[in-house]
């Protein structure tokens, strides 16, 4: 069993920033990999970026690579998406999940997030 809860969205403007945050509970945080997804109104889920347990690996998305950054303290049961230079295309509802295989499918994440907003403006 693990619950996450994500915090950390808002308003910002376009070329601004804000820091996304995850907390789960349990004591096997390490275990799991983590990513983040996003949906915007009358699209699909999409994938932003995963981290690996360990946070030694990440892999992102091409529309959000070199903006945002994952990372995850373990010791803080906690995974960050710090999202700069942020556009209008960016607003979107974003999630986190954790599963037992890190990929870019968010079929194969079995815990979720609540979800958290993030609008950007023009």
């Amino acid at each position: 069993q693990v619950q996450l809860v994500e915090s950390g969205g808002g308003l910002v403007q376009a070329g601004g920033s804000l820091r996304l945050s995850c907390t789960a509970s349990g004591r096997t945080f390490s275990s799991y990999a983590m990513g983040w997804f996003r949906q915007a109104p009358g699209k699909e889920r999409e994938f932003v970026a995963v981290i690996s347990g360990s946070g030694m690996n990440t892999y992102y998305a091409d529309s959000v690579k070199g903006r945002f950054t994952i990372s995850r303290d373990n010791a803080k049961n906690t995974m960050y998406l710090q999202m700069n230079s942020l556009k209008p295309e960016d607003t979107a509802v974003y999630y986190c999940a954790a599963g037992t295989l890190a990929t870019t499918y968010y079929s194969h994440y079995s815990y979720w997030g609540q979800g958290t907003q993030v609008t950007v403006s023009s």
